[in-house]
């Protein structure tokens, strides 16, 4: 069965999900080949070191995060942007409150709400 949201998705309808302490997500939009979330973090919080067999691009939108993709550190402001190949470990921490835009390809069936 096919997966996708509507073509257009107003902020009032999107539902937030707690993903860890000071950490929750939002999914905006996706179809089988894509998805995109916007994740808000509190100052201090983490998105743990993980890896996952989806290519992810991520937007700063807001904030500043100490990110580390593979062996490689770098603080990333708004604006800026990094990408973590499959199976490359990845993750944040969140050195002031912000959000990200995480782009997964393909879609990410483990973040879909169960089905009632």
């Amino acid at each position: 069965m096919p997966h996708s949201t509507p073509a257009f998705r107003p902020a009032a309808d999107l539902a937030w999900e707690p993903t860890g302490p000071g950490v929750r997500r939002s999914l905006l939009a996706y179809n089988d080949d894509l998805l995109l979330v916007k994740v808000e973090f509190e100052q201090g919080a983490l998105g743990p070191l993980h890896q996952h067999v989806h290519s992810q691009i991520s937007y700063v939108e807001s904030g500043d995060f100490e990110v580390t993709v593979g062996a490689e550190t770098r603080v990333l402001q708004a604006g800026d942007t990094f990408y973590a190949a499959p199976n490359v470990p990845h993750g944040v921490v969140a050195r002031q409150a912000g959000a990200l835009l995480d782009s997964f390809s393909p879609l990410r069936l483990d973040f879909l709400p169960a089905a009632p």
